[in-house]
């Protein structure tokens, strides 16, 4: 017989990295709309990790000439997105 808790030991390793992206979700998938969201972390000039009021967690792309150069962890931020992409925000 197998030690139970050996598999169980192995099944929750496994399974760790899948929920720690179940609340992650692809921006596309965001409506389009004007959003107030918490910046968890600035990838570059391009790109930012936020959390959104209702937890989910998403990278977000600048649009046009948009740059996030200026914007730091932790800043609050109201954006608008389009199409899973930044045209415009305004760091509060």
């Amino acid at each position: 017989m197998r030690n139970p808790l050996a598999i169980a030991a192995l099944v929750s390793a496994l399974l760790a990295p899948v929920a720690a992206l179940a609340n992650t979700v692809d921006a596309t998938l965001i409506p389009d709309g004007t959003y107030i969201v918490k910046v968890e972390k600035v990838a570059d000039s391009r790109h930012i990790l936020v959390k959104m009021d209702n937890g989910i967690e998403t990278t977000l792309s600048a649009k046009g000439s948009v740059d996030f150069s200026k914007v730091k962890s932790n800043d609050t931020v109201k954006l608008s997105v389009t199409g899973g992409k930044v045209p415009v925000y305004l760091v509060q």
